[in-house]
């Protein structure tokens, strides 16, 4: 199939974001059709400005309101014309982050067949009703997809292969409103098109005017699901034939770590109230079961893993259920444990120091440093060896919201428990003064050294890591640079029933010369994945980092 890209960009009354959105799109070489969906003075006038046919820029404007569907089939349709293959749609408000765009395109490139979703990564800025209206809708799309996990099904950020989707159009009735992105979603899933996931993050532009019409759209939404449900049993033999799970680029980390982990902390905390160690071990079986099988993407992660893993072990073995199934069972074994430390002060989860002499004159330096750490064994267990002027020194750098989670849990049993973390995507200039600050007043700033930015692979060098290139985070590297501190490195791991914490000087300072910044930020990062790898052989089953970990780097340059 050929891949001739172009971009629809439907708009209502919105315009004071699209220059720029243009210019993006304009960037990675796709021409723009904007759709100006009878949109008021002055965006009318604004959306007009736009128009360049000589720079690849068009602007067609119906003069009734066709709706966001309606306006986007519109788009679909002159982009047929113009011998266009694919059609990225976007929308007009600005509140996709344009980053995201070179890996929509590879994953396009790569399986001309299927739809590429945006898969969004919100932070505070969108509205609790927005967020409910989404689990609602993608309750209902799972049901109707018969897939266990859901996709995000309201996302505008996607890229459609037109044949398909024009296919759809003709032939079945399709909403023209807020319901088409899910609907056309469910369809073309129904026809066997397959889905491919990229991570986007999301923010709602202060000020932003939402064209969703509360009660008009909810109703809308609401008739197509129940006509989609009703259609359902007489498609059902197609739609099992049909049915294909995400391939192409694997679902983000980010999005992965979603599954649970508000509501899975909140009934942890409440049955351990109520019964103690012993009754949420009982408990956690049947979760533990529950996320083990219906997480395909996790179980495939862990058997490539283990499979390295005893490989480099000297055991080379296929992986079998019962290993994978170890595996998940050990991370929610751990969650518990750093609970019951925390809150009941169980003896399982003492911690014993292999160096203590070491983390003495660390603790004892006037100034901070830079404490890499990763997501093999239990690296929060450790914070229950430092006392409460300990922990205050302590900042948490951490990638989403379930970390923030976490600590309000722990804040609301334990306040003495808590810690204080900021988010890497909030990081700015002002926030790495913050951090200096914070160093020479003796503050740890601790990372996590073995997962890529929210955002994707800008920002990650390749080093080896049982036996195959993987991709580990400059951010590390580059914020000891900006700190000039020493950089240490932690592991925890469950020994012989006991955890025993390594605490390891990893680097006075971190350097990075301007010329030959990438090569440096290279070795570093090999060194980190030599010293991770040699933990790991240590127990291969408390690696809990359940993604494609050596998933190839986008082509950034057949992108472009």
């Amino acid at each position: 199939m050929s891949f001739q890209p172009g971009a629809i960009i439907p708009s209502r009354n919105h315009h004071a974001a699209l220059p720029g959105i243009v210019t993006c799109l304009r960037q990675q070489g796709l021409a723009v059709i904007i759709i100006d969906d009878s949109s008021d003075e002055p965006t009318r006038r604004a959306l007009a400005a736009l128009a360049a046919p000589e720079r690849g820029v068009s602007v067609r404007r119906l003069e009734v309101n066709q709706g966001k569907g309606g306006a986007v089939i519109a788009g679909f349709e002159l982009a047929v014309a113009a011998g266009w293959t694919h059609a990225v749609q976007i929308d007009a408000d600005g509140q996709h982050d344009l980053a995201a765009l070179p890996a929509l395109l590879s994953a396009g490139r790569a399986h001309p067949e299927a739809i590429i979703l945006g898969t969004p990564i919100y932070d505070r800025s969108m509205p609790l009703g927005r967020r409910i209206g989404r689990w609602i809708t993608h309750f209902w799309v799972c049901v109707e997809t018969l897939r266990p996990r859901p996709l995000d099904s309201m996302c505008g950020f996607r890229l459609y292969p037109l044949a398909p989707t024009l296919a759809v159009l003709r032939q079945e009735r399709v909403g023209r409103r807020m319901d088409f992105d899910p609907e056309i979603l469910v369809r073309l899933l129904w026809r066997g098109v397959p889905p491919v996931l990229v991570p986007v993050r999301v923010r709602y532009p202060e000020g932003n005017t939402s064209n969703f019409r509360m009660l008009r759209d909810n109703w809308a939404i609401t008739r197509m699901h129940t006509r989609l449900v009703l259609t359902m049993p007489t498609r059902l033999p197609s739609i099992l034939r049909r049915r294909r799970a995400p391939i192409g680029a694997p679902s983000h980390w980010a999005r992965l770590s979603e599954r649970g982990a508000d509501w899975g902390l909140r009934l942890l905390a409440a049955v351990y109230r109520l019964l103690g160690w012993h009754g949420c071990m009982v408990l956690l079986f049947p979760v533990a079961l529950y996320f083990h099988l219906t997480g395909t993407e996790q179980r495939r992660a862990s058997r490539d893993f283990l499979r390295r893993a005893f490989a480099a072990q000297g055991e080379p073995r296929e992986p079998g259920p019962l290993d994978t199934a170890r595996h998940s069972f050990g991370f929610a074994r751990k969650a518990l444990e750093t609970f019951a430390a925390w809150i009941g002060a169980d003896d399982r989860a003492r911690v014993e120091i292999v160096d203590p002499k070491e983390m003495d004159r660390a603790l004892a330096g006037e100034r901070g440093l830079v404490l890499i750490v990763s997501h093999l064994g239990n690296a929060d267990l450790s914070r229950t060896t430092l006392d409460d002027a300990g922990r205050a020194r302590l900042t948490v750098l951490v990638h989403t919201r379930h970390a923030e989670n976490y600590a309000r849990l722990l804040q609301r049993f334990r306040p003495e428990a808590a810690f204080n973390t900021l988010q890497v995507t909030d990081v700015d200039p002002a926030t790495i003064i913050a951090l200096q600050e914070r160093v020479e007043r003796g503050s740890w700033i601790a990372i996590a050294g073995d997962r890529t930015p929210v955002e994707g692979d800008r920002r990650t060098s390749s080093a080896r890591f049982f036996g195959a290139a993987a991709r580990f985070p400059q951010g590390p590297y580059l914020l000891a640079h900006l700190l000039d501190c020493p950089v240490y490195l932690l592991f925890c791991l469950n020994e012989g029933g006991r955890y025993r914490l390594y605490f390891e000087r990893f680097a006075d300072r971190i350097e990075l010369p301007r010329r030959g910044r990438e090569q440096a930020l290279q070795e570093w990062a090999a060194r980190y994945a030599r010293r991770l790898e040699a933990y790991c052989l240590r127990d291969p089953f408390q690696w809990y980092n359940f993604f494609d970990f050596w998933a190839p780097a986008p082509d950034k340059a057949g992108s472009r």
